[in-house]
């Protein structure tokens, strides 16, 4: 098994690509869609290499696998599906809550079904799917997002926001659904349950101190040495840290195109009669800017 991995500069984000050199079988991990809020320009940067890989390697793409709904980058699984059309793009069945949350949050309607049916596939927690001669087992890791999965392949662990670099802890908990004691739980007792060798591969890299790019560490690296969840930090004290730090957090610059994307299977939104395409921003209006 060979994983080579992609990073996007611009949202810190990691792209894995999985695959058996032998059988030429494949999954792509959180594939990165580009987009630029001034001029609201979507663009493929991101996924021209992870295509070429996909090419070049003559791979045969089972499964574009989301970790989760990310609020923070839009998700190339569409075009990806469209450039391999074989491939199935799946995620967590706890998409729903996510959908049934935000579809109240930026007053969607019908646009956006919320019944997980816009992915090929709604994975069940502890669930394995079969792509070709790998064997994908689906870890839930809820806490920040109620709908987050890691993904077990081999030896390899991939766990999108639930667990990045021993220097920068994990992911946030603030969002709508999420859930720090829920996070703190999913860590200790379902990943640093793996064996103490299981690599694992991170869903971002903030590079904390300037420091190089780094993203790929092991469970037991992680459990001796994670800032915010290494053993010897309890549960209340995670929960009281990761309150304080996230109230002090912005919310991501891409959170609103990002999350009614990526609840919808990574779907731009369709088209008006004119060819024109929107996203709905919710107007969080200051008392002071209000008129009588």
């Amino acid at each position: 098994m060979r994983i080579e991995s992609f990073f996007d500069p611009r949202t810190s984000s990691l792209t894995h690509v999985v695959y058996d050199p032998a059988t030429r079988d494949a999954v792509v991990i959180d594939p990165v869609l580009d987009y630029e809020p001034v001029g609201s320009k979507v663009f493929a940067e991101s996924l021209t290499p992870v295509i070429a890989l996909v090419r070049a390697r003559e791979l045969r793409l089972h499964y574009i696998l989301e970790t989760h709904a990310h609020a923070d980058h839009l998700s190339g699984s569409q075009l990806l599906r469209h450039e391999f059309p074989g491939a199935l793009v799946a995620i967590g069945a706890g998409i729903v809550d996510v959908q049934r949350i935000f579809k109240g949050v930026f007053g969607l309607g019908d646009e956006v079904r919320g019944d997980g049916g816009q992915f090929d596939r709604l994975i069940a927690a502890d669930e394995q799917l079969r792509a070709g001669s790998l064997t994908v087992a689906a870890i839930p890791t809820p806490g920040h997002t109620p709908a987050c999965l890691s993904y077990l392949i081999g030896d390899a662990l991939f766990t999108g926001d639930a667990l990045f670099m021993p220097d920068y802890g994990t992911g946030r908990c603030d969002f709508p659904g999420g859930d720090a004691r829920t996070l703190y739980r999913s860590v200790h007792e379902r990943l640093f349950a793996l064996p103490d060798e299981t690599r694992v591969f991170v869903g971002h890299d903030y590079q904390p101190g300037g420091r190089p790019l780094a993203y790929q560490t092991t469970i037991g690296d992680s459990r001796r040495h994670n800032i915010h969840v290494a053993e010897g930090r309890d549960e209340q004290e995670f929960v009281d840290f990761r309150s304080r730090r996230d109230a002090t957090l912005d919310a991501p610059r891409l959170l609103y195109p990002s999350v009614q994307v990526n609840i919808d299977a990574g779907r731009l939104p369709a088209p008006d009669a004119a060819a024109r395409s929107f996203f709905k921003v919710p107007v969080n209006l200051d008392p002071s800017a209000r008129r009588g």
